[in-house]
């Protein structure tokens, strides 16, 4: 974090704007004409991006196209929110020149999961919050009426969060109260080593991946383990691993990651719905969450 005060962007107010950005995979225009009179009708102004449905190869626009839509409406004052399309891989890309940017003079919320965890870490590193949650294709395919769309339009509107989930078999007591910390495992353990790096001592770390095979992952966590990060975490927060196959060696990736932080005692909650499945519960990137997980359930409150 560049500055010790962390940022929180201000809530929206009827008439704000809201930039519908591609930073990463084409988009299908049809998944965010759906989303936007649902933001409408709570009294904000959506419009999309100049390359929110572009194409090159498999991206939505040359690094320059999607660069260019982010760096517009980071800078634009009367944008006060981000929301991303899609995932899919390219943001990465983007990395090195948004970090130039003046962040911290107009902090906004960016919206997102998946490949936009390298968002997520470019705004940690600026020590701005932002958010872990739907995107355009969920709120559309739902018309904002889901718990999760809804939760994520109290968070814009400035109102805290209280998730309530049911117990899990692996899970492991505790309390803690800790910032929150992560997102899509492959998509962090890339920036390990560099600026955006999100692995940091005394978090509450909260992980989710999707066709990752359960050793792929396992190494993954050997890295944070071997680096000394694994031990120092205040707690941890598993969520959706899909579209992978149990193997000889594991059961599940939730056997493999509940023997992996074994031996610590910080609370573990898994089963906690967000990642690349039909639920992603909105979680707020760098502020401070407790996380209570008891034989009853588990609580996560913003």
């Amino acid at each position: 974090m560049d500055d010790d005060l962390l940022i929180i962007p201000p809530a929206l107010k009827e008439g704000d704007k809201i930039a519908i950005v591609s930073p990463a995979g084409i988009s299908r225009a049809q998944n965010v004409y759906n989303a936007l009179p649902v933001l409408q009708e709570l009294g904000w102004e959506p419009y999309t991006s100049k390359h929110a449905f572009g194409r090159h190869g498999t991206y939505s626009g040359t690094d320059d196209e999607r660069y260019a839509d982010l760096e517009e409406a980071l800078l634009d004052p009367e944008v006060k929110a981000i929301l991303c399309s899609r995932g899919g891989y390219g943001a990465v890309h983007l990395l090195e020149r948004l970090d130039k940017l003046p962040l911290r003079e107009n902090a906004k919320w960016i919206i997102g999961f998946s490949d936009i965890s390298a968002l997520h870490a470019l705004m940690s590193r600026h020590g701005i919050a932002s958010i872990h949650g739907p995107m355009a294709r969920h709120i559309a395919t739902h018309s904002g009426n889901d718990a999760d769309s809804q939760a994520l339009f109290g968070i814009l509107q400035g109102k805290p969060q209280t998730f309530e989930i049911a117990p899990h078999p692996l899970n492991r007591p505790g309390e803690a109260t800790a910032p929150l910390l992560g997102g899509n495992m492959a998509v962090l353990n890339g920036l390990i080593g560099t600026h955006f790096d999100m692995f940091k001592p005394g978090t509450i770390l909260f992980i989710e991946d999707v066709s990752e095979p359960i050793y792929k992952i396992e190494r993954m966590m050997y890295q944070l383990k071997l680096s000394g990060i694994l031990e120092q975490l205040s707690g941890l927060i598993v969520g959706d691993f899909t579209e992978y196959s149990p193997d000889i060696d594991n059961e599940s990736m939730e056997s493999m990651i509940a023997g992996m932080v074994r031996e610590y005692d910080y609370p573990v909650a898994f089963g906690v719905p967000f990642g690349h499945a039909k639920n992603i519960m909105p979680l707020v990137e760098s502020i401070e969450a407790t996380l209570t997980v008891t034989p009853e359930g588990v609580t996560i409150s913003q």
